[in-house]
């Protein structure tokens, strides 16, 4: 039986030790929808990062949000965010904050589109 990716061949390995251990990222601002990108400063991972935080590396040469990758881990996303957490104090990827709804609409675009289809 297959494990978790990254772990083929061994059989599940527990997120604690994924994560060893720690239950709660470096940093508190990743959410669910938060974008993630390597910074592609090294063409190979550092010798020392888990499969898990290579595998992501791996993964996040294009943008892909937090809870893409952990559907592409398969790892709960409370793992996912403590190893994302580690790559981005380590300044191997990059984040984006999601877009908060008030950004999300200019009230003068939205005016001047109802103003055009009330001219149609």
């Amino acid at each position: 039986m297959s494990g978790p990716a990254g772990t083929a061949g061994a059989g599940p390995v527990r997120p604690y030790v994924i994560t060893g251990g720690r239950t709660a990222p470096s940093r508190d601002s990743l959410a669910l929808e938060t974008l993630v990108m390597a910074t592609g400063g090294s063409t190979f991972p550092p010798p020392d990062l888990t499969p898990e935080a290579a595998e992501i590396l791996g993964l996040c040469v294009q943008l892909l949000s937090v809870a893409e990758v952990a559907a592409h881990l398969r790892q709960p996303v409370a793992v996912v965010k403590v190893l994302l957490g580690d790559l981005l104090d380590a300044g191997l990827v990059l984040t984006r904050p999601p877009v908060t709804a008030a950004d999300r609409h200019d009230p003068s675009l939205l005016k001047e589109v109802l103003d055009g289809l009330r001219q149609l």
